[in-house]
């Protein structure tokens, strides 16, 4: 008898699990969006409009067997997911994979392709009459935004604003001495142990020359502003906690093999976990590899024996523009400083959509 998988949440780790499993068992993945987001190429489609073709991918090329409901999950047990429309799908493994919310242009905010794209177009066009930017948070986000930027429009004052007193914190001084190196020659202004005393006076992504007082007393001046910080995971539908409890971050405690705590048939990847590692998509995707792994044992009368192990330091992928960057990946001999023509190679020249081409096929245009 066939044994049905619920997956809640179709981004980079959920579609990975449910596309290993469909050929295992009935799988039915849940997620509101009418396509799957390569959140990576957001900021890029920001600076260069037609490139968010490069986006999205229709969740009907991911999986050829299993089902997809365009809904969201409100509730869930250890026998399955309701739904918003009220439906209750049984499963006899669920597999949560909501991941986590990022401001705007980070990911989009509309759950429709077209509307998500024609956000990034009216953006576009706002930050195109812009001379002056101003970044709020210099993580990952920030520092990539400012890359893109500086691609396009290299004439283009960039200033970016974060409170934390150092650049990519656990990080081999290496990395940030070139990262601090290739923000200069690009002519970013990285302003650090420095907060505003009051928000800007226009909204985020919208054109309008504004002045704001650093903490410091210094005034900075610009045509618009984003904002790089700030994620909340997606774990609302577990507030009942007829699942589980949730810790402060909003994620759920797993063990080593990536279960619910407390429960064998459900599973967590991805940033709803409260595995002690950074959140990003490639450790969604690892965590997926284990998770799939762990089931089909379950699906063959077996233990799940699949563990994941965080590494004991960061890596990252950090591009600045599609040719410049800097990385830190795992080798045999610890943390490996990847220079700026591997990170383009790896990430930056195309932010993974040769990859989910392959894993999905066609994008959505």
């Amino acid at each position: 008898m066939s044994r049905t998988v619920a997956v809640i949440g179709g981004g980079y780790g959920g579609a990975a699990v449910a596309k290993a499993l469909e050929s295992e068992a009935d799988v039915v993945l849940v997620d509101p969006r009418d396509a799957f987001v390569n959140a990576a190429g957001s900021l890029r489609a920001l600076t260069q409009p037609e490139w968010s073709g490069n986006m999205f991918f229709p969740f009907k090329t991911l999986l050829t067997k299993g089902k997809v409901v365009r809904d969201r999950a409100v509730s869930v047990d250890a026998n399955g997911v309701t739904l918003a429309s009220g439906e209750h799908i049984a499963a006899d493994y669920v597999v949560l994979a909501t991941g986590s919310g990022y401001a705007y242009p980070a990911k989009p905010v509309s759950d429709s392709v077209s509307e998500a794209r024609d956000d990034l177009r009216r953006t576009h066009t706002e930050l195109l009459k812009s001379d002056k930017v101003l970044i709020l948070g210099a993580g990952p986000v920030g520092l990539e935004l400012a890359g893109e930027i500086k691609e396009v429009w290299p004439d283009k004052q960039v200033t970016i604003v974060d409170p934390a007193e150092e650049l990519l914190p656990g990080f081999k001084p290496e990395v940030v001495e070139d990262l601090r190196g290739q923000l200069d020659a690009l002519g970013v202004e990285v302003r650090l142990g420095t907060a505003l005393g009051a928000s800007p006076s226009t909204e985020a992504g919208q054109a309008g020359t504004f002045t704001v007082t650093t903490t410091g007393g210094d005034e900075i001046t610009a045509d618009i502003w984003f904002r790089a910080f700030g994620t909340s995971t997606n774990s609302d539908y577990l507030a009942d906690g007829k699942l589980t409890t949730r810790n402060a971050q909003g994620q759920v405690p797993v063990t080593e093999n990536l279960n619910v705590k407390g429960h064998e048939n459900v599973y967590a990847v991805g940033d709803i976990t409260d595995v002690a590692e950074a959140k990003m998509a490639g450790y969604a995707m690892q965590h997926a590899e284990v998770v799939a792994k762990n089931i089909v044992a379950q699906l063959k009368g077996e233990q799940p024996s699949a563990a994941y192990q965080p590494l004991p330091f960061p890596m990252i992928l950090l591009p600045l523009g599609p040719k410049g960057g800097v990385g830190q990946l795992p080798s045999p001999d610890g943390p490996f400083v990847a220079p700026a023509a591997m990170v383009s190679e790896y990430k930056g020249a195309d932010l993974f959509t040769g990859r989910f081409i392959g894993q999905f096929g066609p994008t959505a245009d």
